[in-house]
């Protein structure tokens, strides 16, 4: 394994490359191009026949009644659906839990029920369940509320429920305090006593698996639950699940469903996207366009517009939210560029910080893309980024992390501080008030100086194999589509080529913050992106080495590569 410095003017980084294929390995996978061979390894793949089984897409699907709540949850919901009761489908405002309840809405209506959405308005009452949602819905004669994506941490409101009356079933997919809910019926995979296999289920995954059950007990073919894949793909890959086992094959078959069957709304927002092949949709397509757009209507306004789409079958309506939902996104995309630049200028020296904590009123920070904002800084600097709008008597706040710094624990140390908090190991909120965030604060620092060593805060590129730029042919290329879906725990390979001769360079982009170079090397040339190196162009020299995704121009149908990092060539 490699270990190699560089500095692309951004941030040095660690090019760090793989354990060497073993002779076994190597024998076994022969079929193979030597370079996929190696990026096999690196999978784990180290025989014929788990890398055919990966490739194809095969694995097993777990039946969801081995998942801790679900038997008991499926039984209340058919009873409410059979006794013609108001159920409501409680979601989040991100894509993850817009598709979750558009998901689960649908399958109890198709079983004849009786359903309503709600999601919350992320600036007027933040994430989760709250208490003036739950007295709306009481006043509304709502008989049962079934969370989505939220809830495994709303113990108060859990209690105001059953106060009123209200039956409630949790579905989370967070990470659970030691005390959950006293819900009538909770399922979260993470629990403990829960003995379902794959823990890395989504929000909407989790409401899949729900619907399939729903059908099941019912009498009914669970596939029938099927027909929402495509959103089980756009909610999974849009909230950075890993596409490791379950999620894979799901994400497969649902990227699958959108290529040949896309529902109305999704056809129309490719079309704004300017998706110009919807049947070689990919998860980087969601992740970097669908997602980002479908998110934008939560973070700028309301995540009513992106549930409307989803669930939507008139073209005439779902043209106007899609045109809709690109102009929130144009401004989101300006509107995150400004908050990070006001951002670093008001901290400074960033290098000096083990975590950037970074807090400012509305004026400064838009609410709705403080988690945006976070996970630049974090991109541009790697280190913890904790980034909050100030309001009257609360602060509420996003965080992005680094793999080396676990947040929601960091939170958890400070939790007598907090009024809310809850996520992931990389991703997490909160809301404090005023009067505790500076020793908030300042116990955050603490913590983060405790465990970053200097080391955590070089960021590393792991690179699957280096290669001549002679080696990337079209076998290679529809080989590594086979990894597909590709993304969390999945990653598209990365390559790394010495010794490249740069023909041409060129600033691209609104701000002209990307890089267009022309290269050789070997005798073949290609055209390459570097995405955010725009001021590298200047300073570049005629010979770098580079790591980088292959891939295919959507605009001429010609290879390129997507350039990770980039260094002056060593001699």
């Amino acid at each position: 394994m490699s270990d190699i410095q560089s500095n692309n003017g951004k941030k040095n980084k660690r090019w760090m490359g793989p354990d060497r294929i073993t002779v076994e390995a190597d024998a076994q996978l022969s079929e193979y191009p030597i370079s996929f061979r190696q990026v096999l390894f690196n999978r784990g793949l180290v025989t014929a026949e788990q890398a055919h089984e990966f490739l194809q897409g095969m694995g097993e699907e777990f039946d969801p009644f081995l998942m801790k709540g679900v038997d008991q949850s499926v039984d209340l919901i058919l009873d409410a659906i059979h006794g013609g009761e108001n159920i409501v489908v409680y979601g989040d405002y991100d894509v993850d839990g817009v598709t979750a309840t558009a998901l689960l809405v649908q399958a109890i209506r198709q079983l004849g029920g009786i359903a309503m959405e709600y999601i919350p308005n992320r600036f007027d009452e933040g994430y989760g369940l709250n208490s003036e949602a739950i007295e709306t819905l009481k006043e509304q004669g709502t008989n049962l509320i079934v969370t989505v994506d939220c809830g495994i941490r709303s113990v108060k409101e859990a209690e105001l429920t059953r106060e009123f009356g209200i039956k409630l079933v949790i579905s989370d997919h967070h990470h659970p305090r030691e005390m959950v809910p006293m819900a009538d019926s909770v399922i979260c995979p993470r629990q403990d006593g829960d003995g379902y296999p794959y823990k890395e289920l989504a929000g909407v995954g989790i409401a899949y698996k729900m619907a399939r059950a729903l059908f099941l007990r019912d009498g009914r073919d669970p596939a029938e639950a099927d027909q929402w894949l495509d959103l089980v793909a756009l909610g999974t890959v849009s909230d950075i699940a890993p596409l490791t086992g379950e999620n894979r094959i799901l994400v497969k078959r649902g990227l699958k469903l959108i290529q040949t069957k896309p529902r109305q709304g999704i056809y129309s927002l490719m079309m704004v996207a300017e998706i110009r092949r919807p049947a070689s949709l990919s998860a980087v397509d969601i992740g970097f366009k669908l997602g980002p757009r479908l998110n934008a209507a939560g973070r700028m306004e309301s995540a009513v517009n992106a549930l409307r789409l989803l669930m939507t079958d008139d073209p005439g309506e779902a043209g106007k939210l899609a045109q809709t939902l690109q102009i929130q996104n144009s401004s989101r995309q300006d509107s995150t560029l400004a908050n990070q630049k006001f951002a670093e200028e008001q901290l400074g020296s960033i290098d000096d910080l083990p975590i950037i904590i970074a807090f400012a009123t509305e004026e400064k920070f838009h609410s709705g893309i403080v988690g945006l904002v976070a996970a630049r800084l974090v991109e541009r600097h790697y280190r913890p980024a904790v980034v909050g709008v100030i309001g009257e008597e609360v602060t509420r706040a996003s965080c992005r992390s680094i793999d080396e710094f676990h947040i929601t624990q960091a939170l958890d140390e400070c939790a007598d501080l907090m009024v809310r908090h809850g996520g992931h190991s990389k991703a997490a909120g909160f809301t404090v008030k005023n009067e505790n965030r500076d020793e908030l604060k300042e116990r955050l620092l603490k913590i983060a100086s405790n465990q970053l060593t200097p080391e955590d805060l070089v960021p590393t590129v792991h690179y699957d194999a280096e290669v001549t730029l002679n080696e990337l042919r079209a076998d290679l290329y529809n080989l590594q589509g086979q990894l597909e879906p590709t993304g969390n725990e999945n990653p598209k390979p990365l390559f790394m080529t010495r010794g490249v001769t740069v023909v041409s360079k060129n600033k691209i982009g609104k701000e002209k913050n990307h890089l267009r170079l022309t290269l050789t090397n070997g005798g073949l040339s290609i055209d390459a992106v570097a995405f955010r190196m725009g001021e590298l162009a200047e300073d570049l020299p005629v010979k770098v080495d580079l790591v980088y995704s292959f891939e295919v121009n959507d605009y001429n149908n010609q290879f390129q590569l997507i350039i990770r990092d980039i260094r002056p060539a060593e001699s």
